[in-house]
């Protein structure tokens, strides 16, 4: 009988590392079925709010599942890809009044720890680089799913969100204290290569 049990328990061990491991790997971003995006939110005045997104980016992440604190992101950003839906608006946006993309093209975040909080969510602190200036921002991340896919490829999606002071990054332009800061949230597909 204790050798069934311990059959049984090395069985169930190897095959939790078999599953645990066939979703390990690197994952490029899905740029080209368009399985992500880049959006951020900030108040108006505080009167209303003010919805956009980057349309220009590209990334990639390494996904440990044995040991998920061991993965790893980074993500670069055209900052002139952003897109308010005003083309005015988009212009000053790119301005040296906000994103000053003639000085400071790109944008980029790069992982330097993920902190494991459990059942497929993580704190990722990591470098954010923007406008020229990079300070340490913590992106809260859910694991949305992984799984084969039809094309005999696998793929994993992940969520992200975060918020950030306008002033830590050196961006002038002042709407008042209702608009000092801009949530972030970032969706990921991801083709492991």
């Amino acid at each position: 009988m204790e050798k069934l049990l311990l059959a049984s328990a090395v069985s169930m061990t190897l095959i939790g590392s078999v599953h645990a491991s066939e979703h390990s790997g690197t994952y490029d971003f899905d740029n080209e079925g368009a399985h992500q995006f880049i959006t951020f939110k900030i108040s108006h005045l505080g009167y209303s709010w003010l919805y956009g997104r980057f349309n220009d980016f590209d990334g990639q992440f390494v996904y440990d599942a044995e040991n998920p604190q061991n993965s790893s992101v980074n993500v670069t950003i055209d900052a002139s890809s952003v897109d308010s839906n005003h083309a005015e608006r988009d212009k000053h946006l790119r301005s040296e009044d906000f994103l000053h993309v003639g000085e400071y093209p790109e944008a980029s975040f790069k992982s330097k720890r993920v902190e494991v909080d459990g059942d497929g969510e993580a704190d990722i602190v990591g470098d954010l680089t923007l406008r020229g200036v990079t300070r340490e921002v913590t992106l809260d991340v859910e694991m949305l799913g992984h799984g084969k896919d039809p094309w005999g490829g696998y793929r994993m999606g992940f969520e992200a969100e975060t918020e950030l002071r306008l002033e830590d990054f050196g961006i002038p332009m002042s709407l008042g204290k209702a608009s000092e800061t801009v949530e972030i949230t970032i969706s990921v597909e991801g083709i492991r290569q």
